[in-house]
């Protein structure tokens, strides 16, 4: 992985179609995805049970772009070794997750991935100001996690402002995560996200055999989202 700061879209294989998943990760890559992001849910941290090892290391080798790994379990430190193994490029755990941020991000760099630290609705930015030297990416949930699908909480949008002053000239990628929109996307890259995760925004209306609607949708986030940053920059 290279970094920058260029508007990356991540779609989210939770919105895909779960009986053909090797072929939904080859499909949105060919139509333009940036970044494959895999939601992992316990039923236990979040309402809802997804994804484990077996499930990540079966598609990575339909995925050459980038496999982000969203953990959305507790505990986490027992499954980081396993997610590793099983081919992710990004792991990334939730502030909540664990007793002890610093050792986990330790054990996911480790593990020989980038660490990411994901912060939900109620989390502040405040939560990674002292393990700033060991995240490679913070992901904001836009949304409560758990469920695909959700509308984009707007209050949101400040806490981006506030991570990306954090952040400074740090190799720190901010993600979002939950209810991005060629609406929305413009805000929040507007205040300093470079990845922006999309499930039902990426996958409405196509398929794997009609993939055309998966690149009309990937385009339409990234003009809105590349639009915003030049306006930003400008």
């Amino acid at each position: 992985m290279t970094f920058d700061r260029l508007p990356k879209i991540a779609p989210s294989i939770l919105s895909a179609e779960f009986a053909d998943f090797g072929r939904e990760c080859e499909a949105i890559e060919a139509e333009g995805a940036d970044w494959v992001h895999v939601d992992v849910m316990d039923g236990h941290f979040v309402p809802n049970i997804t994804f484990g090892p077996p499930l990540v290391r079966a598609i990575r080798r339909h995925i050459r772009t980038v496999m982000d790994v969203h953990l959305m379990i507790a505990p986490v430190d027992p499954y980081i070794g396993a997610f590793a193994d099983a081919g992710a490029d990004v792991i990334t755990a939730h502030a909540e997750a664990g007793p002890h941020l610093d050792r986990t991000l330790q054990a996911i760099r480790a593990a020989g991935c980038k660490a990411g630290v994901a912060l939900n609705p109620a989390t502040p930015a405040e939560a990674i100001a002292h393990v700033m030297d060991r995240i490679d990416l913070v992901c904001v949930m836009t949304v409560n996690p758990g469920f695909g699908g959700q509308s984009f909480i707007p209050a949101m949008v400040p806490k981006v402002a506030r991570l990306r002053e954090m952040i400074g000239d740090r190799p720190i990628h901010i993600e979002i995560d939950g209810g991005v929109t060629p609406e929305t996307a413009p805000l929040v890259v507007a205040a300093g996200a470079d990845v922006l995760v999309a499930g039902s925004a990426v996958f409405k209306g196509g398929s794997v055999g009609r993939p055309g609607p998966y690149g009309a949708n990937i385009r339409a986030i990234r003009e809105a989202a590349t639009a915003a940053c030049r306006s930003h920059a400008a």
